[in-house]
């Protein structure tokens, strides 16, 4: 199979047979051979009837509907764990990405052997809202990953089927999708000016959480890709810097004590000293950053249950 394109979803129901039919007749035009898997995060109004109607028209078609919302990290890990085709094509279901970038996105990947390429939407229709975070996260995005993309959250993406079926997308970090892909060594990344669009139905799903999440997330992932695999390396060597330097300091303050008592000059309790104090919670929180360290050698993301999710229908 040629192409597989993912669409996460959360009450679009108004978009998605649009969508859809602009996809197919794409395909056709091009000759693709092609799935859509339209995976439906939890919608509470009636998305997951027109996929059925859908499916049922379209024998490309393919759904998954979550029981609840989870997200659209969650919604592409499931999507992904399902795409066949050679390239995998993501994008949202609001019609604000255009089907008709799939060709050259597909071309770029074939013939120009890219893992992975991003789009970037130059001119946005967004609400201020949503742009002036987007270039926060961006810019800083691009300062910790060393990836140069303008528009790491641009929804509309191409994949190399083995970099989709090699990473793992969980809480908010489908944003940084592109980095995942750089853990995993697929290094031959890139991006395209895609075309975005005003939204035609409903309303964006973009609110303060996600601007909270999504930082949060950059953090976490920033540091697992440093550390995930070793974070002895991290706890271990700030825990010891930390203990050492309580160590000496207490030293310090022992050695100006004995000294003073052996040239007969009055001096305080070591007790009294507040330096005394800072130096022991400096040694105690160092080893408590050593023990946190082995602790996390054991653990190093371990979690089974991340990327569970309770799916009711599958067609």
């Amino acid at each position: 199979m040629d192409i597989s394109v993912v669409v996460p979803l959360f009450n679009e129901d108004e978009s998605i047979p649009e969508l859809v039919a602009w996809i197919d007749r794409v395909m056709t035009q091009n000759n693709f051979s092609h799935e859509i898997i339209l995976v439906d995060d939890g919608s509470n109004d009636t998305s997951w009837e027109v996929i059925e109607k859908l499916q049922k028209k379209y024998s490309a078609v393919r759904g998954i509907k979550f029981r609840r919302n989870y997200g659209k990290s969650a919604a592409l890990f499931s999507g992904f764990e399902l795409a066949k085709g050679e390239v995998v094509i993501t994008m949202d279901a609001d019609l604000q990405d255009s089907p008709d970038e799939i060709p050259e996105l597909y071309r770029m990947i074939k013939e120009e052997d890219f893992d992975l390429v991003s789009g970037w939407k130059q001119k946005r229709y967004d609400p201020i809202s949503k742009t002036i975070p987007s270039k926060f996260f961006n810019r800083t995005a691009r300062a910790m990953s060393g990836i140069k993309l303008h528009d790491f959250n641009c929804g509309l993406k191409a994949y190399k089927n083995k970099v989709i079926k090699s990473i793992e997308v969980y809480g908010e970090m489908h944003r940084y999708i592109p980095i995942l892909a750089k853990q995993a060594g697929f290094v031959r990344i890139t991006e395209k000016v895609v075309q975005h669009q005003e939204r035609k139905y409903g309303v964006t799903k973009f609110g303060l959480n996600r601007f909270i999440n999504g930082f949060l997330d950059l953090l976490s992932i920033t540091f697992i890709s440093k550390f995930g695999k070793k974070p002895m390396h991290f706890f271990g060597l700030l825990g010891t810097l930390m203990f050492f330097v309580g160590f000496f300091a207490s030293a310090w303050i022992g050695f100006q004590k004995i000294y003073s008592m052996s040239q007969g000059i009055k001096a305080p309790l070591v007790t009294d000293s507040p330096y005394f104090y800072i130096a022991l919670a400096t040694m105690i929180i160092g080893t408590q950053l050593f023990l946190a360290g082995f602790v996390a050698e054991l653990v190093s993301r371990s979690s089974s249950e991340r990327n569970t999710y309770q799916i009711e229908k599958e067609i």
